[in-house]
């Protein structure tokens, strides 16, 4: 058996603030079902300022990708807080399918 869920994911870098902070409400106040923070190897965004790791960089500015799902009705009212948060661009979103109900 299936049910429909809503994915989410947060695109930022490894030194905002923005994470804890996302973290904690999508813990503490929101409750989502799922919840795991990516940290990349390299990547880019609208700036086109390429972030990349290696052995001699210690920088916080690598990408961090948030990624959680839930009910698409609970995953809606998150998405409305989160927008009001993030920059436009990065908060993206689509329904899914997953295996909660026995």
């Amino acid at each position: 058996m299936t049910d429909e869920v809503t994915m989410v994911r947060i695109y930022c870098t490894e030194g905002e603030r923005r994470i804890k902070q996302t973290l904690d409400y999508l813990h503490n106040e929101e409750h989502v079902a799922g919840v795991t923070a990516f940290r990349g190897v390299a990547g880019f965004g609208r700036s086109g300022k390429m972030h990349t790791a290696s052995l001699l960089d210690l920088s916080l500015d690598m990408p961090v990708v948030i990624e959680f799902f839930d009910r698409p009705d609970k995953i809606s009212t998150v998405v409305e807080h989160l927008k009001t948060k993030l920059e436009p661009g990065h908060l993206v979103y689509w329904p899914a399918r997953t295996n909660l109900s026995d």
